[in-house]
């Protein structure tokens, strides 16, 4: 009995002292457990546990706030996407997400954010449901002889059945939230049970961590190596690729989604993967495919009527249905999670206005430019509402992570750039030929071959041309690709109106940055595109 008790840990810190029971560091068998008995979710055919997260079914960042106090105040970039919370409000709410564990089963579990052992920090995630539980254990990097008496540096509350009454007492603007206190180093989730809440806050922190303190560049980007340690990111908005493109079976993953890079080379944040799973087919991500297997987690996914067959093409319930799994569940993944500095970086994006070369090789000042800008576009069928091309910027293509001015960001990518020997590629894996409702979307197959013809060095030796409204250099030619597809112009059947819709996207580009203008120095600016006052070839 007295053995039991020394393995479950003190959690009074957290205001939790009367929990019915504390389930601590359990296996995935029994978690999986747990989470069927009490009716949080079923058993897909493939040994997958499915579930449903709630009403909320991907993040509100409308109700993220970060405790503004004397560690915060001038460090944090205040306004929309960090909301400032006051210090008296969080101990309230700390309190109470505290107090709502009493006499309630809860599930704790200790882990890892960041495979650099120089880097790594400690989170201890207490969780109302098994199936988040379930979530910290693939995403989270797995200690292998946890403490129950070592306090980790970070606390993770999660309380989904927890709500705010007086939301606008304590200023918050639903009965829903999610507060991350640097001081305290607490995150509290309450009112949703949508799992990526859990992952991104501990993406935020990095955010703040690894740059401030370190002097270290954190990315939402994913990473793969080949086996001679040609490393290679992608940064990428959602529907650019950035999965895909990285999911190649003649690479070895590093990440899909969050990593650290310091004078070393780059690490995983994470030990897991957060795929999206809508349309998911063994034909098309075979690798995402068969990592659906006892141990994953399905969100959100109904099942083909009379069966425990997933149907990922039902998209009923949100169009963002995920599965979060392992990462060792990708075979050939790099298990230390670690890898050399990459040889070429790719930025990409989903232009739908159809002007962006299929590929362009940055200067570091273009780098530090569009890493900042974020670019991708909307098409109709994406969102109600949206009948035509919209540009969509996120800063550091994951501006809703950033406690930090994003120049704080592109400083520390200059600082990788300095030497020279890191290429920097632009890529638009969206339309050519005109823009979307006219154009195309490029060939899946262009875009690898544009991919295999970087990372061989071969289309660095190609003859580069430079567009007269973004000042990219793009090539004439690439293996696999017909030069007419390379070429941004030569496919649309109007000039005029090619640069007329240049001329409106070098615009958006210009009014986004503004807001970013007194952080920024003059030369990235300088690398701002041109609107033309006419046709160039008139």
């Amino acid at each position: 009995m007295n053995a039991e008790k020394t393995s479950i840990p003190d959690l009074s810190y957290l205001f939790i002292q009367n929990a019915r029971n504390v389930h601590y560091q359990k296996k995935t068998a029994e978690l999986v457990e747990h989470a069927v008995i009490k009716s949080e979710g079923l058993l897909a055919d493939s040994g997958a546990l499915c579930v449903d997260t709630g009403y909320f079914t991907g993040r509100t960042p409308y109700d993220r706030f970060i405790v503004r106090d004397a560690c915060t105040e001038n460090t944090v970039w205040w306004g929309n996407i960090n909301q400032p919370l006051a210090e008296e409000s969080f101990e309230y709410l700390f309190a109470q997400v505290g107090t709502y564990f009493h006499d309630r089963d809860i599930f704790v579990r200790d882990a890892i954010v960041g495979a650099d052992p120089s880097h790594r920090i400690g989170v201890r995630v207490v969780t109302e449901t098994a199936y988040q539980s379930i979530f910290a254990n693939n995403l989270f990097i797995r200690p292998v002889s946890p403490d129950s008496n070592a306090r980790p540096e970070w606390s993770i509350l999660a309380a989904p059945g927890y709500t705010c009454a007086h939301p606008e007492k304590h200023g918050l603007h639903n009965t829903n939230f999610v507060v991350i206190n640097f001081t305290r180093k607490v995150v509290l989730i309450a009112g949703t049970g949508y799992t990526g809440e859990i992952k991104k806050s501990m993406f935020s922190i990095m955010n703040y961590v690894l740059p401030l303190d370190k002097q270290i560049l954190s990315m939402h980007c994913s990473a793969n190596t080949d086996d001679h340690g040609h490393t290679a990111l992608f940064f990428g908005l959602s529907g650019t690729g950035k999965t895909t493109l990285s999911a190649d079976k003649g690479r070895r993953l590093i990440g899909d989604d969050e990593h650290g890079w310091d004078e070393k080379g780059i690490f995983n944040l994470e030990g897991g993967c957060y795929a999206k799973c809508i349309g998911l087919t063994e034909n098309d991500e075979p690798e995402i495919y068969h990592a659906v297997r006892f141990g994953a987690l399905v969100e959100n996914v109904n099942f083909f009527p009379g069966t425990r067959t997933p149907d990922y093409r039902d998209g009923s319930k949100t169009e963002n249905t995920r599965v979060a799994y392992p990462i060792h569940h990708i075979v050939g993944s790099v298990a230390s999670g670690m890898a050399a500095a990459p040889k070429n970086v790719f930025f990409l994006t989903a232009d739908a206005f159809g002007v962006i070369p299929p590929v362009s090789l940055l200067s570091t000042t273009q780098a530090m430019y569009h890493f900042i800008s974020g670019y991708t576009a909307k098409v109709s069928g994406t969102e109600v509402g949206i009948t035509e091309p919209k540009a969509v910027f996120s800063a550091c293509f994951g501006e809703a992570f950033l406690p930090l001015h994003p120049s704080n960001y592109a400083e520390l990518l200059r600082n990788k750039l300095a030497d020279g020997t890191i290429n920097v590629w632009l890529l638009n894996t969206g339309w050519i030929a005109g823009p979307f409702g006219i154009g195309r979307r490029i060939k899946l197959e262009y875009t690898r071959a544009i991919v295999s013809a970087v990372l061989s060095g071969a289309l660095k030796e190609s003859i580069f041309q430079t567009h007269p409204v973004f000042g990219l250099r793009y090539p004439v030619n690439c293996p696999g690709v017909p030069d007419a597809v390379l070429d941004p112009v030569r496919l649309w059947p109007d000039e005029n109106a090619y640069y007329g819709q240049a001329n409106q996207l070098a615009k958006l580009f210009i009014a986004n940055f503004k807001k970013f203008e007194d952080g920024v120095s003059k030369d990235v600016l300088d690398a701002a595109p041109l609107v033309l006052a006419a046709d160039p070839s008139a």
